[in-house]
């Protein structure tokens, strides 16, 4: 571990702790998907809590309609390791609907609150295939769903595992960013970790990750729009010059960019 992984990590406590400061334990939910992002990020959390000896914030798992398999495996093995308390988020109106991707969504058949998103995104059509990944599908399963979580529970801030190399929507993001509807902030600890920086990390400190990494995949989505393009492990690859996310949609930063509008990471 060299120093500057050192001063990222003590960065990342010093947000943390901020953030407890601000809102207190009790009004924070903890992002967690699964990947290596928001494992690094939980294990931050967790060190933290462990040592100011205070009980972990409660998780919130989005659940956006076509998970991996062993992404749940991996979350139950935390949960039995770390002894987690998370709750599954989803947007269950939709799901009634959709078995499986593809399956045909009627609107008139989706609660006011679902129709109300539908035409804030200036959708106006009768019905939709279900596609977790896709505009519509992102925001009904990922924002609607997260939004209708915060608003029940009334919590003040997220903390989330986001990272400014991730994505270009995200380089301009903040420690703490204020959003609205529901009013609240969202607290960012790893904006400053490279993904080179992530998979050194885990390693180093032995923090445990999916296996799926180890196949080949380096940015787990949707698994019906989530592939793989080579089977060197996913910290083994050529990460400075190599897209991260060039096994899912291609269209993904422009709907990450509207959907940050909307309320999303």
């Amino acid at each position: 571990m060299d120093m500057d992984t050192e001063k990222k990590i003590e960065k990342s406590r010093e947000v943390i702790r901020e953030a407890f400061e601000k809102y207190g334990r009790d009004k924070i939910a903890v992002a967690f998907t699964g990947g290596k992002d928001s494992t690094l990020l939980l294990w931050l959390v967790k060190a933290v809590c462990d040592e100011d000896k205070i009980p972990l914030p409660k998780l919130m798992f989005i659940n956006e309609g076509h998970v991996f398999e062993e992404i749940y495996e991996f979350v139950d093995e935390l949960t039995e390791k770390w002894g987690l308390d998370w709750d599954e988020v989803r947007n269950d109106d939709v799901l009634k609907q959709a078995e499986k991707v593809g399956d045909m969504v009627r609107v008139d058949l989706l609660s006011a609150r679902n129709r109300r998103e539908l035409e804030k995104i200036n959708f106006n059509g009768k019905e939709f295939p279900f596609e977790p990944e896709s505009y519509v599908g992102n925001h009904l399963m990922k924002t609607v769903a997260m939004n209708l979580y915060l608003e029940r529970h009334d919590f003040e801030a997220v903390i989330s595992g986001i990272r400014w190399d991730e994505q270009e929507s995200r380089a301009n993001e903040t420690y703490f960013s204020p959003r609205k509807d529901p009013g609240h902030v969202r607290v960012h600890p790893i904006l400053h970790f490279k993904e080179r920086d992530v998979w050194g990390t885990i390693m180093d400190y032995n923090i445990p990750y999916n296996k799926l990494y180890a196949q080949g995949y380096r940015s787990l989505g949707a698994k019906g729009t989530t592939t793989k393009t080579t089977d060197v492990p996913a910290w083994e690859q050529n990460l400075e010059e190599t897209t991260e996310r060039a096994g899912r949609r291609q269209d993904k930063e422009e709907i990450m960019k509207r959907l940050r509008d909307l309320g999303y990471f």
